[in-house]
């Protein structure tokens, strides 16, 4: 693709970083700055565009040998980055165990296990956020639920008590009947997108608000006020799936049923709801399929052969990208990067 952007480029990654099994952005840094995590469980500063790099943190998160995959889904180490790269997170995706480390320290911040039940269904839900100057982890503590926690201190912000249910008698007040799956911060920061499921399996992706859960209702990615539904999907979830801007988010697969659902992208305007109580669905498209990315404005979708670009309010395709199949995206730096045996590609818009 040209007019403007840059070719496709191919580099080694450095020896010292060893083998990479993981990468995440330091989003706040408007250069090509990442964490990247060795098969070793060293965690690493790298300025691709330098190839300075140093470590600066280790894991020792537990690796679940025994784990069964399900349904393709393997268990494998997922790196997390706080936006300013001063925390990790590193956890087993599909599994039950991870761990919040300061960077700055190198000590092990907060201990995760999700409890299990049905986890090999969903990658590990985790994401860094910011409240009031502080960096917060949302993460899943047990199926039904999630907390917040200080990074720093590994302090629970979110403290409240969930009865198990009985049978026979109502079900509790705040008792949430859903698997929380993979979640997105929206880019102002404020809302988060939970990629999760409910029994007998239909994907219901929904968001919350940050803020509100830690300052003021605990329940808020419960039953609060301001968690809004987007969709449900028979035995459909754990697909592509991003926050556009502050407000819409683009969902992958245009249908309601796995056995129906093609290639495409449906698109939720989350600040209005309909008369069904969801967020306002605004005109779907096909043709996206892949994971999502976008930059605020535009909607890539990675394919196996290219990244497609499109524009979300017309639907149409407006470039592709050949030989790119990107794993990472860098807002700030305006980079995709695909990291594959030894060897990444880039391209910056």
């Amino acid at each position: 693709m040209t007019g403007g952007y840059d070719a496709v480029r191919e580099l080694s990654v450095p020896r010292g970083l060893g083998a990479v099994t993981d990468l995440a952005p330091v989003r706040d840094c408007e250069r090509p700055v990442w964490l990247a995590l060795g098969e070793d469980g060293t965690i690493s500063r790298w300025d691709v565009a330098s190839g300075d790099h140093e470590a600066v943190g280790t894991t020792t998160v537990p690796a679940e040998p025994d784990h069964e995959p399900w349904n393709d889904r393997r268990l494998r180490r997922r790196l997390h980055a706080s936006h300013d790269g001063m925390f990790a997170a590193v956890v087993n995706d599909y599994g039950r165990f991870g761990e919040v480390i300061d960077l700055r320290t190198g000590e092990v911040t907060l201990t995760l296990d999700n409890q299990g039940d049905e986890e090999e269904t969903v990658p590990f839900s985790l994401a860094f956020g910011q409240s009031r100057g502080r960096c917060v982890v949302i993460h899943r503590t047990d199926w039904n639920r999630l907390d917040v926690s200080d990074a720093r201190t590994g302090s629970l912000l979110t403290d409240r008590s969930s009865p198990a249910p009985v049978k026979g008698v109502a079900r509790p007040e705040h008792d949430l009947d859903y698997f929380h799956g993979a979640l997105y911060v929206s880019p102002d920061g404020r809302r988060i997108l939970d990629d999760g499921w409910i029994w007998h399996p239909i994907g219901i992706p929904s968001t919350w608000d940050l803020d509100r859960c830690i300052e003021g209702n605990v329940w808020e990615s419960e039953d609060g006020p301001s968690r809004v539904v987007l969709c449900d999907r028979g035995d459909y979830w754990d697909h592509g799936m991003t926050w556009i801007d502050s407000v819409r988010v683009a969902v992958e697969g245009v249908g309601d049923d796995i056995t129906l659902i093609r290639p495409g992208a449906r698109i939720f305007d989350t600040s209005r709801t309909g008369q069904n109580g969801r967020a306002v669905e605004l005109p779907a498209f096909e043709g996206p399929a892949g994971p999502f990315f976008s930059d605020g404005t535009r909607l890539f979708s990675r394919g196996d052969t290219g990244l497609s670009i499109w524009d979300p309010v017309e639907g149409k395709l407006l470039g592709v990208v050949p030989g790119m199949s990107p794993t990472h995206h860098h807002s700030g730096a305006r980079q995709f990067l695909q990291l594959a045996d030894g060897m990444v590609r880039l391209w910056t818009m």
